[in-house]
């Protein structure tokens, strides 16, 4: 499928956002006074750029609000109230540690536990969707929720971030394992796609249309087996093998700070690779897959 920049953007920053407010919200690091205000600031700043990003791709971004009324049927809709709730229920935390407060724990607990139910809806979003064999199975939540534990670990400074980090390449060599035969598991073929398939082995002759349609620019895109070979090496070493070996070096702030931004930069080319090799079944109507 298309990799969309906005929806990439979405999915890092709000991950890496939302895990990161979840480490404060447990009172993995305690902030207090300015400290408190610039970490929380960061958080939360990620977190709703990310979410901010998702509706550039929208065809009407106003039509962003009607998300909240499909709560019962629609992933995408309780992705939109759990990140407010988490917004919400987390604010007196972060103003408890900037003005000293000394709001009970127990909030913080809630609001950490609803920034991993965020992002877990987030992958939801992706997961049912069956008709992407690639997406369609329980790797997908992992690796979205991997990423965010392993950001919000790094941006907190935790010892033992490096080995969340570690766990992120494990993740990501299992979703490329699994992931490059889902279609071919699926079963999905050219007859089945048109009902064809008790008349012999049908194949497309010539396209319905002489120029491109929405299907085909968004659908159908294709990554070449090189290039994305090249992309998984990079996110391999810059979202996990690389910022976990930065961490175990005593470089202090600026440690973490440059092991978060190569995280981050490696999460944008994995999640780039997620979309671009994500195979939907309608190519199945243009000879594109199977």
């Amino acid at each position: 499928m298309h990799p969309a920049p906005s929806v990439i953007l979405f999915s890092t920053l709000s991950g890496l956002g939302f895990g990161f407010l979840a480490f404060l919200g447990w009172g993995a690091i305690t902030p207090s006074g300015w400290a408190a205000f610039f970490l929380w600031g960061l958080g939360y700043g990620l977190a709703v750029a990310g979410l901010l990003a998702s509706t550039f791709h929208l065809g009407n971004p106003k039509n962003a609000l009607k998300a909240f009324t499909q709560w019962r049927t629609s992933w995408l809709s309780r992705e939109a109230w759990a990140s407010v709730a988490t917004l919400v229920i987390l604010a007196p935390v972060a103003l408890s540690g900037i003005f000293s407060l000394g709001l009970p724990r127990l909030v913080g607990q809630v609001g950490g536990a609803l920034a991993l139910l965020t992002v877990f809806t987030t992958a939801m979003i992706y997961t049912q969707i069956k008709a992407v064999p690639r997406w369609h199975h329980w790797l997908t939540p992992v690796m979205f929720l991997t990423f965010a534990l392993a950001g919000g670990a790094t941006l907190s400074g935790c010892t033992w971030a490096p080995v969340l980090l570690l766990a992120v390449g494990v993740v990501l060599l299992a979703v490329w394992k699994v992931g490059d035969g889902a279609f071919a598991r699926a079963g999905q073929t050219l007859g089945i796609a048109t009902g064809l398939d008790g008349l012999g082995v049908p194949s497309v002759l010539d396209p319905a249309h002489t120029a491109g349609n929405y299907l085909k620019r968004e659908m159908i895109f294709v990554v070449g087996r090189k290039h994305a070979a090249k992309l998984r090496k990079i996110a391999l070493v810059l979202a996990s093998i690389l910022p976990a070996v930065i961490l175990l070096l005593p470089l202090g702030l600026w440690g973490i700070a440059l092991a978060a931004a190569l995280h981050l930069a490696g999460a944008m080319a994995a999640r780039w690779l997620f979309f671009a090799e994500a195979e939907h079944v309608v190519g199945l109507y243009y000879g594109a897959r199977g």
